[in-house]
């Protein structure tokens, strides 16, 4: 049997390596730099990846779900079941199943923790294609409720789990901080184990995976909010369990941003010595204006030569300090950006662009002071026809850019930062910085 894993992040790598395990071909697809599991063929796209499979479990998050299902969707066998594993919104499983064909399609709500109980670990299935995913599972081991109905029954029950059990691991984790705070965090700690089944263990697992998994659970836990209303429940407590996974979240954002604003302060030269010369766009793509200056959180994008839809539709979804990097394929025929979708990107806190492509307007990207990197200048204008793609490995300016990889960029150029060694290179272009201070100190001594 086939099976593709979609997002290999850590329940995905489990589902994989497990999948691989018990006998399985496995094939995956990851558009982030995250590790290979043992046992899977990783692919480099999501259409080569589920080819030829029986199964395809999606763990790609809820905010890409639907995306992903869209990206794979042609390329799908007529027999292949399509599993959304993606805790969120039941309404987004009905636009899902439409989008695979709703026969094939399977709601899957995991029910505890994957990483302690593997591919084993309990579901609950809703959907046309419930019966046959429910078959899959139970061959490795699974405990299976399938409860028929259609997409988004399985969700529903899963959001209900999340309202007390993400609401006892948020409570945990204020106890403590209150502890913390009041100078008694192990004699809370205690109090808690004491009543918890498995005490000690029960507690860190819940305590831990709460700020290790926050955002996730805080767009879990504001479907789960969403769903009360819904069925006329107040939602005070999960509510409070949503805002206080927002704020671990916004914490957790903050040690980011304290890294983006260490490549703030390094010049690209600097950053480009520190990992050996690799990762530097070539020469052609350059500042469309003298001085600017950007660094951020790669989004990436790709479009047809010329046509701009792809970007707009990236708009719709960015964070603040994302700096949106595009493969127009080089051409320079159609200005893929200008004032407009500047105005838009600086509204929404995107740092600037480096496009293997056109831009205009360059005198107004100036003056509201929106930096880009780009091949050319004209004045003819994009497409909005697509297709495109937004949050896949693109190539550009000679260098594969992956989604969250750190981007900088000034008059020398732009240079990419793979995420996984961000921290790293970080470091070590300070004390290249300090080095070349202290031969630039040193040069002046001799010359006076």
């Amino acid at each position: 049997m086939h099976a593709t894993v979609l997002g290999l992040g850590e329940a995905g790598a489990v589902y994989a390596s497990g999948l691989a395990a018990h006998g399985w071909t496995v094939t995956g697809y990851d558009p982030a730099s995250v590790p290979t599991p043992v046992g899977v063929r990783r692919e480099a796209g999501p259409a080569d990846a589920v080819r030829g499979a029986d199964l395809v479990l999606s763990l790609v998050g809820g905010r890409h779900a639907q995306s992903a299902a869209e990206a794979v969707a042609p390329h799908l066998d007529e027999s292949a079941v399509y599993a959304d594993m993606n805790a969120g919104d039941p309404a987004a499983k009905i636009l899902i199943a439409d989008a695979v064909g709703a026969g094939r399609f399977a709601d899957v709500s995991v029910i505890g923790p994957v990483p302690r109980h593997g591919i084993a670990t309990s579901v609950v299935i809703s959907g046309a294609g419930a019966t046959a995913a429910a078959g899959r599972f139970r061959s490795f081991g699974a405990e299976v409720d399938d409860i028929g109905g259609a997409p988004g029954d399985a969700s529903a029950r899963k959001l209900l789990r999340t309202t007390w059990m993400k609401g006892l691991g948020a409570l945990i984790t204020e106890a403590l901080r209150a502890g913390r705070a009041a100078g008694a965090e192990e004699w809370v700690a205690r109090q808690i184990d004491g009543e918890l089944a498995d005490g000690t263990a029960t507690r860190e697992r819940l305590h831990i995976g709460t700020a290790k998994h926050a955002a996730r659970r805080a767009g879990e836990s504001d479907a789960a909010v969403h769903l009360l209303d819904q069925l006329g429940v107040a939602p005070g407590m999960t509510r409070a369990t949503a805002q206080l996974h927002h704020t671990l979240a916004d914490e957790q954002l903050v040690d980011q941003e304290a890294l983006l604003d260490t490549y703030r302060g390094l010049a690209v030269a600097t950053i480009g010595d520190a990992q050996d010369r690799m990762g530097m766009m070539d020469g052609g793509i350059h500042a469309l204006y003298k001085g600017a200056r950007a660094v951020g959180r790669a989004r990436t994008v790709w479009v047809r030569s010329g046509d701009n839809a792809a970007i707009h539709r990236a708009l719709q979804n960015v964070r603040r300090g994302d700096l949106i990097v595009v493969n127009g394929h080089g051409d320079t025929t159609r200005a893929l950006i200008g004032e407009l979708i500047a105005e838009r990107a600086l509204v929404r806190g995107v740092t600037g662009m480096v496009i293997d492509g056109a831009a205009r307007d360059v005198v107004e990207l100036e003056r509201i002071g929106f930096p880009v990197w780009a091949r050319a200048t004209t004045p003819a204008g994009p497409f909005k026809h697509g297709p495109g793609r937004i949050d896949e490995p693109v190539a550009v300016g000679g260098v594969v850019v992956q989604p969250g990889d750190v981007v900088a960029a000034d008059d020398d150029g732009v240079i990419v930062v793979p995420a996984a060694r961000a921290a790293a290179t970080a470091v070590r272009a300070q004390e290249v910085t300090a080095d070349e201070e202290r031969r630039r100190s040193a040069i002046r001594a001799g010359a006076a």
